[in-house]
């Protein structure tokens, strides 16, 4: 299974490897390869995944960075909806879906 980003999506996936690059080199590399490690597990089987909000949004944690990943199953791929911090700005992406 493949998957793909909302557009809003990208952009916060893109500014947060920027940002963690920023504050100690080769972090965002780390970022990128906890993220990549994170999408194979959804990809793999997304339905291990707890629904997390109506209509069949699911919710991914990325390991040692404090973002969740929601994402939704549309036909044979998966829809990155928002690369969400863990507690701040809740339910901010909402208009997304």
């Amino acid at each position: 299974m493949n998957y793909f980003f909302n557009p809003v999506a990208r952009i916060e996936h893109l500014e947060h490897v920027a940002y963690y690059e920023t504050q100690r080199n080769g972090l965002g590399a780390r970022y990128l390869s906890a993220f990549d490690l994170a999408m194979d597990r959804v990809c793999e089987a997304p339905q291990r995944f707890r629904i997390e909000f109506s209509p069949e949004i699911r919710r991914c944690r990325i390991a040692g960075f404090p973002y969740n990943v929601l994402f939704r199953q549309v036909g044979s791929e998966i829809e990155i909806l928002v690369i969400a911090p863990y507690r701040r700005r809740p339910d901010y992406w909402l208009g997304r879906i």
